[in-house]
Formats: C-alpha cells, structure tokens, sequence
C-alpha cells in the first residue's frame, strides 16, 4: 500500500497554510487538538446564532441576538475611569445604545461616525429599561453587511480564539476541500439520503438553520458515519488478519467435558450451553478464534471458561487462564481445582510470587506440557515462560489488558485461540466500538437457585441502626463487606477513610471480627486479610473497591456500601454482585450523604429497580457518556469528533456490519469502493490499517 493520497495532501499540510493563521494562533489552536486543516474540518460548530435584518430592536424577545440598520447618534465618553462608554442609535422605530468597556474613543468614532448609518449585530438586552448592545459582533458599513452570514456558526473555542478567527480558518479550510469518490454502499446512501462527503462538510460549516446542526441532519449523519466505518473497517481488518493467521483446528472429544458436567450440582444454563457450543465450533476451525464471552456478574462465565480450556486439553493441547491480580488468579484455581480433579486434568498457578527452584519447575513442567491448565497473573507475558502447546488463553476482565497484551498472550502459541472474559455489561454500541473485532457471546441468564439481592437506600444519618443490624447479623454467623467511599483518586486519602471505618466498626463489633484490605497494603497481608475472611475467622471486611472484581465468599451476605453516591453505576453493580452468591437471602445497603444530586438519585434508584447488569449498563451510557463508562484512560475507546455513542448506537452497527461485507467482497480494497475505502482510512488517520492492508 503505498502512502497517503496526494488529492488529501492539502488536508495535512500545516494549519499556517490557512488565512488568518500565524504559527502564534496555530498554538492556540493546538489546544483544540486542531493541528492540520483535516482536524479544522471536523471540529464542527455545535451551534448558531440567527443574524437575519430586522427593522428594528422594537417589539423582540429580549434578551436576544438581533441584526439591526441604524444611524449612529452621539457619542458619551466614559465620565470617570471604568464606567462604559456609550453610543446613542437609532434603528426604523426606536433609539437604543451600544456599550464598550475599556474602549479608545478615537477608534470608536473612527468606525461609528455621528451621522452616519451602520449594521450592527449582538446581543441586546434591557438595563433600567434602555435597550443596550454591549460590545457588537458586527459593525459594517452598508456596503459590507452581505459579510454577515444570515445563520452564523457557533463554533468550540479556547482561550485565545474567537469566533471570528475560528470560521475565517473553517472557510480556508473548506477551499482545500477534495471531491473524493464514495466509500458509503450507494443502496445505503440512497435509503438514508446522505450528501456526498464534500457537500455534507459544507453543509456542517454553513448551515443555513439550526436543524442543519442536529444530530439527526442528513450532512451530520453522513459524517458520523465516515467516522465509525473506518473506526469498523479498522477492527474489520484486524480481525481478518487475525483470521488469517493460520489458526490450529482444536477439536474437543467431549471426554472430559462430560465427566466436569457429571460433577455438577446443577445443570448449564441454556445461555452457558450455548457459548460453550460457539466457543467449540470456533476452536475446531484452523482459523484463530478471537471471541468475547460477556455475562453480567455471576452467570457462570468461569464454567464456560473452564469447558473451552477442557477443550484445548481434549485436543492434545494446553490452555492459559489469566486475571489481573494474584487475589482473583488464586481464586479462579479454587473454583477450578475440584472440577479439573474431577476430570483428571493437571492445574498450576504462576503469579509474580513464584521465585526460585519453585518456579523453575513449573516452568519446566509447563514446557514439557505436564501442566495442562495454567491460571497466571501477567507474571505469565514473562519472556521465559514456555508452553509445549498452547491452544487456548483465556483473559478475565478484558478492560485491564489491552489490545497489545492480547496479542503478546497470542504470541506465545504458534496460533492460540483467544477468549476474553468480562464482567462489565457493556451497552451494544460501545462493545462494538471497543470489541468490533472479536465475536461476542453474551451469557443473559442467572444460574438456577441464585437468589435475588435485596437493595435498600439508608441515608448517611442511620449508620449507627446499619452498626446495630450488622452486629445481629454476625451474630447468626453471617458474614459481610464494608466498602469505603472514593474519596478522591488518591488512594492514600482513600486508605484513611477505611482505616478510619474500620476503627470504628472494631470497637463497636470486636477486635477480631473486623479485617481491612485497602491498596496501599502489601500484596502479603492483603490477601493474609482476604484469607481470613474467606475462612470465616473475620466476620466484616472493611475494603475499598479492591474487592470489586470476582472475589467469591458464598457465606456473605450483606453488602454496606458508604458514600454509595460518589460510585459509578457499573461499580456499585459490580459491587453488589460480591453478595448473593450463596443460599442465604442477601442484602445490599447504599449509605448516602444527603442532600442527593439529580444525578446520585438516579443512579441509586436505578440500582435499586434492577439486578439486570445490560440495563445498568444502558442506562450508564445514558446518564454519563461513553468515555466514562468505561474509563477512556484506560479503555482504548477511540476518540470520536463528530459521531456521538450514546446517541447514534444504531449507526455504529450499520457501520460495522457495512465494514465487514465491503471486506468480504473486496479483501485488498482493491476495488473501486475498496479504493475510496483506502482514502477514508488516511482522511481518518487509521495509519494502523492502512498498515494492516499491506500485510493482509
């Protein structure tokens, strides 16, 4: 694939090609990320102002922005330093005054003579019943009034920028404009009724009416769209890449699968039995399997899990399982000890604990493929660490590895099929953003027997009832977590507040009923305090979110969740799913500091309303926005400028299923829609595709 397109060299050239821009206000601009004339082009105004003649200020809706012909009167000079100066008007019907601070008389009369008629447009409003315009937009002569567009954009600004300069730049940048081919499906741009690229970015930068900007115009969809297929076309392309990879056929005999389900007290659910059928048929294929097994907390994703790595055993192979921290790492191998016992198959660990002859050995065993089942932290990506034959990693909580390590853990089987596991519901459109390249397999329904977690709303003021409740509570041998607020992103204030807590919950139930685990403590007493719980010597865990992710201690029951108002809703979700897990009703108690924001309120009553993981999730989305739902910072969510998430989910799966046909029928882009295909991957800067083209 050669470089970028010559037609599109204009777009990248430097911002001080445009008029008005020196290399002082191209800093500025770099502020807005705006550092070509292609970024110009996609910061699109988010709104407009009506600046249509009107006879007269007379009979408007105040205050508003109005364009008036007026005479200009006479002028008064500020009488002592800091008071305004002010210019006496007169449109068709009625005086009015314009309004300066700190403003140079000589140039004031030079622009506003006595006399003399002028436009003028802004914002007027009424003081002590005077109609006044401070500081106009515009000041014309008659003769120069046509420069004032009738609709005038509105566009994001920074300190340093104003208005004017920012759509003198849009203008100079439109004029490098390209007519480039069409990269949408024509059937699909005929149905939706989108205008060509070109038109479309004209249309954002000069819309004639504030429906123009809406979301749902005809030219903003159209650009919305552009963005999310090449974001698509790029997964796409990897994914294809991946795909072919030659991949190793993993062919399960079904063996020791049955002898694990035999042992089970219960029966799969229907949603587990079919995951674990897709994961089968994607391992025996020879082509590597990249899929996404997402289920809300406790649907038994670690079973379905435990069935795919059976399979990579039953085909001669081994199987890796890996999790973020060492404490969910240890707990995975408790849960799948017994069940690989049951089927004879031989299960080690690897963390960053293992030193010495110990670790050799395993390392030694793994190689000689006498290890058949490895669960490991990232210890596991260590570059001495070798497998004889591995045809299956499984990652727990997707989010915490990225892209990169997915394909590092690929690396190390010739061809390993990959599962990735999450407990985060994530809404549609933001899976399809985040996972665009992988197949998803969504487990929706709860084990039988699991019981529902009452959700209680207990205001800040009642701690010493919820203390008391507590204290019945472990007096009939139950146990239950205690998690600290966020108090800030510092996990020292954040440590405080539980050691704090913890002190407090010690003297009212007993020294030696209360364990704390925060994470500022060494990774040897956190899980010491983690052990103890587990084995019921301590009675409440005081914690910070350290336990959010899959810690598993069936006999707790009761979840207190303090300051429950400054948790996200995917955590406090997330949180809630730590109780419920045995045959104890259990209960979840959301301590808040009154008075609740709209905000809190919603988000707690939502929680109340519902145990379903996938609506929480919607209506996150909904309430906060794609970037924070899965924390941008670490999330690889791209960063769109025109396409909005929340709002525009149906276009993100149009766009991906659009991206996926135009790669089946034309897999080089080398056709004539593949070729403006190539010109949109380079106008959207997906260099990294561009790059997976060449490969492919």
């Amino acid at each position: 694939m050669t470089g970028r397109p010559e037609i599109l060299f204009p777009l990248f050239a430097g911002l001080e090609t445009l008029d008005g821009v020196g290399p002082k206000t191209a800093r500025i601009f770099a502020q807005l990320d705006v550092e070509k004339p292609r970024d110009l082009l996609f910061t699109l105004p988010y709104s407009g102002v009506d600046r249509r003649h009107r006879t007269s200020v007379l009979g408007a809706e105040l205050p508003a922005v109005l364009t008036v012909e007026v005479e200009i009167g006479h002028h008064q000079p500020p009488s002592r330093k800091g008071r305004p100066y002010r210019v006496e008007v007169r449109d068709a019907q009625t005086t009015f005054q314009l309004v300066f601070f700190h403003a140079r008389e000589d140039y004031l009369r030079r622009q506003l003579p006595s006399g003399q008629r002028r436009v003028v447009s802004g914002k007027v409003e009424l003081f002590d019943g005077i109609a006044q315009m401070v500081h106009p937009d515009h000041m014309l002569r008659l003769d120069e009034a046509e420069e004032i567009p009738l609709f005038e954009p509105v566009y994001p600004l920074t300190a340093g920028l104003t208005q004017r300069m920012m759509a003198k730049a849009a203008g100079s940048a439109l004029d490098l404009c390209p007519d480039l081919e069409e990269w949408i499906d024509p059937a699909l741009r005929a149905r939706e009724g989108w205008p060509h690229w070109k038109t479309a970015i004209e249309t954002v930068h000069n819309p004639l009416s504030a429906d123009e900007l809406a979301l749902t115009a005809p030219a903003r969809q159209r650009l919305a769209y552009d963005e999310l297929l090449a974001h698509q076309l790029t997964l796409a392309l990897a994914r294809s890449v991946v795909r072919k990879g030659k991949g190793l056929a993993s062919a399960g005999t079904g063996r020791l699968q049955s002898k694990v389900l035999e042992t089970l007290p219960y029966r799969p659910t229907g949603a587990q039995t079919r995951a674990i059928a897709e994961i089968a048929d994607d391992m025996a294929r020879p082509v590597r399997m990249n899929r996404l097994l997402q289920g809300d907390v406790g649907a038994g994703k670690t079973l379905v899990a435990l069935m795919a790595l059976l399979v990579a055993v039953e085909a001669g192979g081994q199987g890796v399982m890996m999790a973020p921290t060492e404490i969910l790492a240890r707990q995975h191998l408790e849960g799948l000890r017994p069940l690989a016992e049951a089927a004879g198959v031989v299960l080690e660990i690897l963390t960053g604990r293992d030193k010495g002859g110990e670790r050799k050995a395993k390392l030694a065993a793994l190689q000689a493929g006498d290890i058949q089942i490895l669960v490991g932290t990232h210890a596991v990506f260590q570059p001495d660490v070798a497998f004889r034959d591995l045809r299956l990693a499984v990652v727990d909580e997707q989010h915490r590895f990225g892209v990169a390590q997915r394909m590092e853990l690929g690396g190390k089987g010739r061809a390993a099929d990959m599962l990735v596991m999450t407990a985060t519901p994530i809404p549609r459109s933001l899976a399809l953003a985040q996972y665009g390249d992988m197949d998803v397999s969504v487990l929706d329904e709860k084990p039988p027997g699991r019981l529902p977690v009452t959700t209680a709303l207990v205001s800040a003021g009642r701690m010493d009832e919820v203390v008391d409740h507590l204290r019945d509570a472990i007096g009939s041998g139950r146990q239950a977590y205690w998690v600290c607020p966020l108090v800030e992103e510092s996990e020292a204030v954040d440590m405080t507040a539980a050691e704090e807590r913890f002190k407090h919950l010690r003297a009212a139930l007993g020294d030696g009923a209360v364990g704390l685990v925060h994470g500022q403590m060494p990774p040897r007493d956190k899980d010491a305090a983690m052990a103890r719980f587990v084995g019921g010597d301590t009675r409440v865990l005081v914690s910070t979110t350290v336990i959010e992710v899959g810690v598993d201690v069936p006999n707790a029951s009761i979840m207190v969740i303090e300051r429950a108002e400054s948790f996200g809703l995917a955590q406090l979700h997330q949180l809630r799913g730590r109780v419920g897990r045995g045959s104890e009703a259990s209960t979840c108690l959301l301590l808040y500091q009154p008075p609740l924001s709209e905000g809190g309120r919603r988000r707690l009553e939502i929680l109340r309303e519902t145990e379903d993981g996938f609506r929480i999730a919607e209506e996150d989305l909904a309430m906060r926005g794609a970037g924070d739902v899965i924390g941008t910072a670490q999330s690889g969510l791209p960063k769109f400028r025109i396409a909005d998430l929340e709002r525009q989910s149906a276009l993100m799966a149009l766009a991906q299923t659009d991206a996926r046909k135009l790669l089946a029928d034309d897999p080089a882009l080398t056709g004539e829609r593949g070729q403006a295909a190539r010109a949109l991957l380079w106008l959207m800067e997906q260099d990294k595709a561009v790059r997976l083209i060449s490969v492919g």
